[in-house]
């Protein structure tokens, strides 16, 4: 048997946006919820989609839910990093907050919203935590809490080198989402012996799935290749922009210092047809 990865959009939203049972083991295990906020039971909400603008167009929203005390859930598989991000993911948040009373609800009525972002890179080189969790909290005063947003962010691949005692369904579940890869042959029998991960691992069989979805599927991560080689082009484009800024002030410095152009030349590894140019 052939598997697929669970993180593409296809498979995320087959199993989670699809499976409200799955969905709610999936948050009570990975969200930071109190005892008394626990997840009984939820409906899916429509998925809303934000402008096509460049800097949200590596976003997806992937799943949104209301559980039976009012509590929103905004879930979202983020393949590729990008500051902006963050912005996105308030913006979502606030709305559906924003949005409670459009529907006659008192604001001392509404209920929390919470954005949960499972993120398939490091964004946080300074923090050694997979898991980031934001309040609208007092600066000086931590334990005091405005109660409405928060906002948790999973570095999967953090999450790869960490150790756990406790939490064996976060941590099934995080595997689950960080260890299956594209057409993978066999899985952990940890997922087999779990009824949840049991039924997501079937989920994800490649025979499965028709060959219209295989197709989406494999688009999907067309569409991926494609962003990470315009990144890294961009980024290989702005270094040797540098290097050419940063040899122009050389040239300059080195002129008025009275170097003549075959020693600028060898400063810098420029051609004295290129420095007389400059």
């Amino acid at each position: 048997m052939r598997y697929l990865d669970p993180k593409n959009d296809l498979t995320f939203k087959r199993i989670f946006g699809e499976h409200p049972h799955l969905l709610k083991s999936f948050l009570n295990a990975v969200m930071p919820l109190a005892e008394g906020k626990k997840i009984v039971s939820l409906e899916y909400l429509p998925a809303e989609l934000v402008p096509e603008i460049p800097i949200f167009k590596n976003s997806i929203i992937d799943v949104r839910c209301v559980d039976e005390k009012g509590q929103q859930f905004i879930v979202e598989m983020q393949m590729l990093w990008t500051d902006s991000f963050k912005s996105r993911v308030l913006f979502n948040a606030s709305k559906a907050y924003i949005r409670q009373v459009g529907k006659g609800i008192q604001y001392k009525g509404l209920q929390p919203v919470y954005s949960l972002n499972i993120i398939n890179e490091n964004f946080d080189s300074k923090s050694e935590n997979y898991l980031h969790h934001y309040k609208i909290i007092h600066t000086q005063e931590s334990e005091k809490v405005i109660k409405g947003l928060e906002f948790i962010f999973i570095e999967l691949p953090k999450f790869k080198s960490m150790q756990f005692t406790d939490k064996r369904l976060q941590v099934l579940w995080l595997r689950f989402l960080s260890e299956i890869s594209d057409q993978q042959e066999g899985i952990s029998s940890d997922f087999l012996d779990v009824p949840e991960l049991r039924e997501a691992s079937e989920l994800i069989l490649e025979s499965g799935l028709t060959k219209g979805e295989l197709e989406t599927y494999d688009k999907y991560w067309d569409y991926i290749s494609t962003e990470k080689t315009i990144r890294a082009d961009s980024f290989e484009t702005g270094i040797e922009q540098g290097i050419e800024q940063e040899k122009l002030i050389i040239v300059r410095n080195a002129r008025e210092m009275g170097l003549s152009t075959p020693d600028i030349s060898k400063l810098t590894g420029l051609s004295e047809q290129d420095i007389e140019r400059l």
